[in-house]
């Protein structure tokens, strides 16, 4: 189905070949008008992606419940019938890029202009908090280079490397990686800035590496909460940027789910291309599944608060993970062809030494996210 008004010429325009149909014989354009109404952009468009005559449904679909089901159909030649592993990865990825953003409440928007507004009104006094206790460690520093030539004077100084970090206020500071005040700020290794941070670092010779790792994070974090955000907003802003790099990510990890496929399979009768059209599919599932989750999860938040709908909200999350997890073992079995036994083998082992390889891509996906966060 097209929305382009046909032309009368029957001269293709991008061959010169005669068109006595709708569509040129030779190099298969559409023989339409060149100039078309503004909305024909966006039906095109649309049109392209989801094929109005079932094209895209019918993938979906057999995406969706039909494990291998794709993969097997391209691999034997029928690639007219559905849409193209690759376009189709770029479409999924755009959709799971562009829309989790979109389907944000206004309440949510509103929710954290409030915070943000709540947050800058704390400010000043936190900036007076941290100056205090910054007068209050020169003291301590004070007093503890007068008793220098004490016999207790080494052991002086290391009990003040274990004391806990406490503000002026009374609230202990969690000295773990990522702490938490009373007034819902983040601590990151007892420090509350970067003057704290970096006054630990340069004293705490056993725990030196820690910090030096920690620190690309310490500046991101008191960066945003200098900027008025707490430990709510800053989570909030770290999964939604997460989200947004999530298909970057996989895209980057596809050739290398291939290759591990490629290794442990017949090099004879399956080629790396055979393997790479798997991989899209089902790279395919797991974003399309992603943002399934994601859309259900924003829906459920408007929903009241019952304990009966909290626990089945819980058990189609679960469902969902576990189908999600089981999905690769099914589509397998039915790509390759491979005893029942010879199949789960290798698909335990295949999905082991991915997952592993996931897990260290997601560590820098998160690393990436992190630092890209604003």
């Amino acid at each position: 189905m097209s929305h382009g008004k046909t032309r009368e010429d029957k001269t293709c325009l991008n061959c010169g070949h005669s068109v006595e149909e709708r569509y040129c014989p030779h190099c298969g354009q559409e023989n339409i008008e060149p100039k078309q109404p503004f909305h024909y952009l966006f039906t095109h468009f649309i049109e392209d992606f989801t094929h109005y005559d079932g094209e895209f449904w019918k993938t979906i679909k057999y995406l969706l419940f039909r494990p291998g089901k794709l993969t097997k159909e391209y691999l034997a030649g029928k690639r007219q019938l559905y849409v193209a592993p690759v376009k189709l990865y770029i479409f999924i990825s755009f959709i799971t890029f562009f829309l989790p953003p979109l389907i944000s409440s206004s309440e949510e928007e509103s929710g954290e202009h409030d915070k943000k507004t709540q947050v800058a009104k704390e400010i000043e006094k936190e900036k007076a908090k941290e100056e205090q206790f910054a007068k209050i460690t020169d003291s301590l520093k004070q007093h503890l280079t007068k008793e220098h030539l004490n016999k207790d004077s080494l052991q002086s100084k290391q009990t003040l490397k274990d004391v806990k970090v406490t503000e002026v206020n009374g609230n202990d500071i969690d000295t773990d990686a990522l702490g938490e005040t009373k007034d819902g700020r983040i601590s990151v290794l007892g420090a509350l800035n970067m003057k704290q941070f970096d006054s630990l670092h340069l004293n705490d010779k056993k725990n030196y590496a820690v910090y030096t790792f920690m620190k690309p994070f310490a500046k991101k974090i008191f960066h945003m909460q200098d900027q008025g955000l707490k430990k709510d907003l800053i989570m909030d802003k770290f999964k939604e940027t997460l989200i947004h790099t999530l298909p970057k990510a996989l895209f980057i990890y596809l050739p290398v789910f291939a290759f591990f496929l490629w290794l442990f399979h017949n090099k004879k009768k399956w080629w790396y291309f055979d393997h790479g059209i798997f991989t899209l599919h089902y790279f395919s599932f797991l974003l399309l599944g992603t943002l399934i989750l994601i859309f259900f999860d924003r829906i459920t938040d408007l929903l009241p608060d019952y304990s009966a709908l909290s626990l089945l909200i819980i058990l189609v999350n679960t469902a969902s993970i576990i189908y999600m997890s089981i999905y690769f073992f099914i589509a397998h079995h039915r790509v390759y062809e491979s005893s029942r036994t010879m199949s789960i083998f290798k698909g335990i082992f295949l999905f082991m030494i991915n997952f592993i390889g996931i897990i260290f891509m997601g560590l820098l996906l998160m690393y990436a996210s992190f630092m890209m966060m604003h």
